[in-house]
């Protein structure tokens, strides 16, 4: 079983995020204490969050580009209700923002799987609308800490187990997930319409169902991080995770979710997101210019397309070689 692991996309991006730790730690040897990993794990969870809701949809030949505006949105309302009702309990909260977020990726899923608008457009026009709307709700104006419930702002913060409660949602995230796709017809689903559709057809699967769950799930994740983002920030407005959307998708690219479609696995988009995460934390802190941490992330991008791309092509038998004359 070792042997099979590690012949695996993700035993190498294992051994990479080893190497790149290790690396980091000869020019800063406190980076691989147990407390300052668990800090970087903790940074990362809203994206391990995110990319494991991309990664689903993804998987089923789609793409969520609204991601990180849903999370802007829902955690804007969030803000506002906190400030409107400050003794509204924070799980009602939390609860309606889930809510909320789950809506708006079913209605990223109905124009794609009723209306038949390709994804990509579909979401790119929706991420606009939502971040639209979060200015009109909110008139511009930011939320700021002072307006903000003690108890809204500390949940996120809270330690349990020797981890804040942001680092349980992700691990939680993380077991659902591997449940969902090793033990459900759902999550088996997912591989099948984006392996082939067609085929999926022929066995009962509803491949615009099966979309449309997809999306719907992975807009309520953005709901659950837009609480979980604004709270432990204690902050709201409009633009807030600007771009995120970017670093989720690369997150699942780096893991080997394929864009094909029907590859990919829970282990490595969490890999992916925590390669991010180190890049994004240990950077900054050996003294690399801003520009040249977007080229290295930048670069991994690259680097893991170029890899999945090949690992990813079909082998077959040859069976002509064509020759040239001898000379």
């Amino acid at each position: 079983m070792l042997r099979r692991f590690a012949l695996t996309r993700e035993a190498a991006l294992l051994a990479a995020l080893v190497a790149l730790c290790l690396l980091i730690a000869t020019r800063f040897s406190g980076f691989i204490a147990p407390a300052n990993l668990g800090r970087v794990f903790n940074d990362s969870a809203p994206l391990i969050i995110l990319t494991l809701g991309q990664m689903i949809v993804i998987v089923t030949r789609c793409i969520d580009l609204s991601v990180a505006a849903n999370l802007a949105l829902c955690g804007m309302v969030a803000a506002l209700l906190n400030v409107a009702f400050p003794g509204l309990p924070v799980i009602v909260i939390i609860t309606a923002v889930v809510l909320l977020g789950g809506l708006l990726g079913a209605f990223n899923g109905i124009l794609v799987w009723k209306v038949g608008i390709p994804p990509i457009v579909v979401t790119l026009g929706t991420l606009t609308i939502y971040r639209g709307i979060i200015f009109l709700i909110s008139d511009g104006a930011w939320v700021n800490s002072h307006e903000m419930s003690a108890p809204f702002k500390a949940l996120p913060r809270a330690v349990f187990l020797g981890l804040p409660v942001l680092s349980w949602c992700a691990i939680l995230c993380v077991a659902g997930f591997v449940l969902m796709i090793a033990r459900t017809p759902l999550g088996r689903s997912f591989f099948a319409v984006g392996g082939n559709p067609h085929a999926a057809v022929y066995t009962g699967i509803n491949v615009g169902r099966t979309q449309f769950m997809a999306f719907t799930i992975a807009g309520a994740l953005s709901g659950l991080t837009g609480y979980l983002w604004v709270s432990r920030y204690a902050v709201a407005y409009v633009d807030i995770a600007g771009g995120f959307e970017l670093d989720v998708i690369a997150a699942c690219v780096i893991g080997g979710i394929s864009i094909a479609g029907g590859i990919g696995s829970v282990f490595g988009a969490v890999l992916g997101a925590l390669f991010l995460g180190v890049i994004k934390n240990a950077l900054p802190v050996v003294d690399i210019s801003p520009f040249w941490q977007m080229a290295i992330s930048g670069a991994a991008i690259i680097i893991a397309v170029i890899l999945n791309s090949r690992s990813n092509r079909p082998k077959g038998r040859l069976i002509l070689r064509t020759t040239g004359p001898k000379t």
